[in-house]
């Protein structure tokens, strides 16, 4: 693997229509480390994860292979952004308490990327990585995004995307693991937000570029005589999975 762009093609509609994640992820994170110093959210698309660690650290570093991700991200207190590969970060070292990848781990080539997590991590350091898969709502919502999800841009989806289907249950991960909490992200939404979420995804852009025009569209048509009035809202749901510990290092500390 090898950090990869996909995202930069509307960076504000993947800052307004990416789903928040619970708070609570946060604070038990938080929790993981010995001192509360700087935490490294890598790949961090629009900042969303940075800016919610920002309450519990005293300095949050939020970097992103994309310039355009970068510039569109949220702003925060405590909170520095740099354009960079996870795998190159200019973090000084043992200088980072808590490393983070929400949504973007299986975009890393992760032997180069913990290297670096050994290169900046300060000695009881904490790492988490985390993602979320296919969305649910109802049985007729639910059959109509699978069957444009594994259909219409089924084709389309990057090999990637395998391994949050898996939930990155499957990648050796060199950390003291901890039982995570079960946190499910649950949104209220309209049809036209529920929508944009679907636009950002990674498949609707290749489809997009091989065929000269966007899926959604026809799609939101589809949906929308299931969904009803448009502004109605309803409930939708993205389970997390989530792995997190105290980082043991890739390699002997003599290494």
């Amino acid at each position: 693997m090898t950090s990869t762009d996909h995202f930069s093609r509307d960076a504000s509609a993947y800052a307004k229509f990416r789903p928040r994640y619970p708070d609570a992820l946060f604070g038990w994170l938080a929790g993981l480390v010995e001192f509360a110093g700087t935490a490294w959210d890598c790949a961090t698309g629009n900042g969303q994860a940075a800016t919610m660690l920002t309450p519990y650290f005293q300095r949050v570093v939020a970097s992103d292979l994309s310039r355009t991700q970068v510039k569109a991200a949220r702003r925060g207190e405590r909170l520095h952004y740099i354009v960079s590969s996870g795998e190159a970060v200019p973090l000084a070292d043992r200088s980072v308490d808590l490393v983070t990848v929400a949504q973007a781990f299986h975009w890393l080539d992760h032997s180069r990327f913990y290297e670096e997590v050994d290169r900046v991590a300060r000695p009881g350091a904490a790492f988490a990585v985390w993602c979320y898969g296919r969305l649910y709502a109802s049985p007729e919502i639910d059959r109509a995004l699978e069957q444009f999800y594994d259909g219409t841009v089924g084709p389309y989806w990057p090999p990637e995307r395998q391994h949050v289907e898996r939930a990155y249950r499957h990648f050796d991960i060199p950390i003291d693991e901890r039982a995570a909490p079960p946190l499910t992200i649950t949104l209220t939404v309209t049809l036209p937000e529920l929508l944009g979420y679907v636009g950002t995804w990674s498949a609707v852009g290749r489809y997009i570029a091989a065929n000269g025009r966007d899926p959604v569209p026809a799609f939101g048509e589809e949906l929308g005589r299931i969904w009803g009035p448009a502004n109605a809202a309803r409930q939708v749901h993205w389970p997390l999975s989530i792995r997190a510990g105290r980082w043991l290092g890739a390699r002997p500390p003599s290494a």
